[in-house]
């Protein structure tokens, strides 16, 4: 059971651009093997850092809206959000340790 909260095309802008702290977006897929592998990394990071940052999934199959606006045409697609903005983006499953210091900024 992931504790990443699934946003929608709808939702995105509520949950997202709008938020009072920064968000981890995950752009995944079902069919995505790689995507599978990270959603547990994503939930540890969302529960350890819970004070700190938000985590959420939108599947790029389902909401294509968004998928399309940024531009994600590779999944696993991770993107750090702050105040309505792209902060950082990371491409491909990685694991836990190189996501804890590529968002390191907003995580300590």
């Amino acid at each position: 059971m992931s504790n990443a909260k699934d946003v929608t095309d709808a939702s995105f802008a509520a949950d997202v651009l709008s938020a009072d702290k920064p968000v981890i977006v995950d752009f995944w897929a079902e069919w995505c093997g790689p995507c599978r592998k990270l959603g547990p990394i994503l939930d540890e990071i969302s529960v350890e850092y819970s004070e700190k940052v938000s985590v959420v999934k939108l599947n790029v199959d389902d909401n294509p809206a968004i998928a399309a606006e940024y531009g994600i045409t590779s999944i696993p697609a991770v993107y750090l959000f702050q105040d309505g903005q792209v902060k950082s983006t990371v491409i491909g499953a990685r694991p836990k340790q190189f996501f804890e210091k590529e968002f390191a900024d907003v995580l300590s």
